[in-house]
Formats: structure tokens, C-alpha cells, sequence
């Protein structure tokens, strides 16, 4: 039986590495902390690498800006679709 996976928000990882660190810094082995946290060896050194000098508030950002980027291209491609239809049809290619 496999576990659920979690989802975890920019800034619930953020709180989750400073919880983490806190541990470590107070003697707890890393095996004991990842357990505590239910995440893997990998799972951390991709957190750290993505989160690790944030505050949480600073993590919700970047994710808003994420998601805003990613609207933004989809707009920029459907409107150089429309662009290159447009010109199809100008030059009578369609």
C-alpha cells in the first residue's frame, strides 16, 4: 500500500525547511527529520534548492507569479496564432 501524496503549498515548504533546520540545529539526525516532515532525502535538497532563503510570504509570491507567467504565454501564443491566420488569409492561403 502506497502512501497519498501530499501537495504542499510554496509557503506551507517554506515553513516545513524552517521546521526542518530547526530540528537539525537541535541535534535530531536528518533521518529523524524528514520522517517528522513525511518527505524524502530529494524532496529536501529540491526544497532547499527552490525555497531555501525565503519567507513565506515572499514563496506565495512566486507562485502567483508563476501562474500569472504562465497565463500571460498562453495569451502571447494565441495571439500570434491569430496573427499568422490572419496573414493566411490575407494572402488567400487558406
Amino acid at each position: 500500500m502506497t502512501k497519498k501524496r501530499k501537495r504542499r503549498k510554496p509557503e506551507q515548504i517554506v515553513k516545513a525547511i524552517q521546521e526542518g533546520d530547526a530540528m537539525m540545529a537541535a541535534g535530531k539526525t536528518e533521518a529523524e527529520v524528514f520522517q517528522t516532515l513525511e518527505i524524502s532525502v530529494t524532496t529536501w535538497e529540491r526544497w532547499k534548492k527552490l525555497y531555501g532563503g525565503m519567507k513565506s510570504d515572499e514563496a506565495k509570491r512566486l507562485r502567483e507569479l508563476e501562474v500569472e507567467n504562465q497565463r500571460l504565454k498562453e495569451l502571447l501564443a494565441e495571439a500570434e496564432l491569430d496573427k499568422k491566420i490572419l496573414k493566411m488569409a490575407a494572402e488567400g492561403n487558406f
